[in-house]
């Protein structure tokens, strides 16, 4: 695989180290499988700053806004941008007739086929993979695997806006806007800029930017970048919020009034049709 689809591997590995403690958010039992043993090495080389329980609570804020977003909606496309080794197709209760597809590029997608041929597929629901250079047209091989874009969708992008320099990340987020029928959802994380010049994480950045992975993009208004994007912000969060503490957050939550500090966000948005229907 390319090396930065190796983020996906350590991240993975994070969700098996949660699911093996006896107070888990969430269990994932592919995930340790999928990591792989290079999952572990990498997460030992990028340890610290908060990172293990980081992914703990994002995997969990992620996992119960998705749960939520296909049954209250009814929403029956679910595409995961940058899918890695994500599990949830596996693992989470989806209602019948929902269809995953998984974006990554191909030869992650062969590998964790690979890794995953074993395992049997839950009945009632669909996985399609799509492999694709997300940087180049990925909404023509998406649709000829049967996303239809005139139906809502829910749009899943964890772990990948910080790897994108921030022109590649507007024309993202506004190119899933403009694909987003009416009722559709955007889940997600981004962090903040501070984040990426903090002294304290040096070692850590430098070590992803060793390994082809550099850290690219952070902002220090969430509500903004998305809102200019085409989105309807219904709630960011930081971990350790209300929301977003699940009891693993181990450090104090600065205000958002202070400036100059690291953050981390997880947010969730509408379609601003469906906002306004809704108000």
């Amino acid at each position: 695989m390319e090396a930065v689809s190796r983020t996906a591997q350590w991240t993975a590995a994070a969700r098996a180290l949660e699911t093996e403690r006896e107070d888990r958010l969430f269990a994932d039992p592919y995930a340790r499988t999928v990591a792989d043993e290079i999952g572990f090495e990498l997460l030992a080389r990028y340890d610290g700053g908060g990172i293990v329980p980081f992914l703990a609570i994002r995997t969990t804020y992620l996992d119960r806004a998705i749960v939520k977003a296909v049954e209250e909606r009814g929403i029956r496309q679910v595409v995961f941008l940058a899918a890695g080794m994500d599990t949830r197709f596996f693992r989470l209760p989806w209602p019948d007739g929902v269809t995953v597809y998984e974006l990554d590029r191909p030869a992650l997608l062969e590998a964790k086929a690979e890794m995953l041929k074993d395992e049997p597929r839950p009945a009632g629901r669909t996985r399609v993979t799509v492999p694709v250079d997300l940087t180049r047209d990925w909404t023509g091989p998406l649709k000829e695997a049967g996303w239809k874009s005139e139906e809502p969708v829910l749009w899943v992008v964890e772990g990948l806006l910080f790897f994108l320099p921030e022109q590649a990340v507007r024309t993202l987020i506004s190119l899933l806007a403009s694909h987003a029928a009416p009722g559709s959802v955007l889940l997600g994380d981004v962090i903040s800029k501070s984040a990426l010049e903090n002294p304290l994480a040096r070692s850590f950045m430098k070590a992803l930017e060793e390994d082809g992975n550099p850290w690219l993009f952070g902002t220090e208004e969430p509500e903004a970048l998305l809102a200019d994007c085409g989105w309807a912000v219904r709630e960011v969060k930081q971990p350790g919020e209300d929301g977003a503490a699940f009891d693993r957050w181990p450090y104090p939550v600065p205000a958002r009034s202070v400036p100059r500090m690291p953050r981390s966000f997880l947010f969730t948005c509408d379609t601003p049709a469906y906002e306004e229907k809704a108000a």
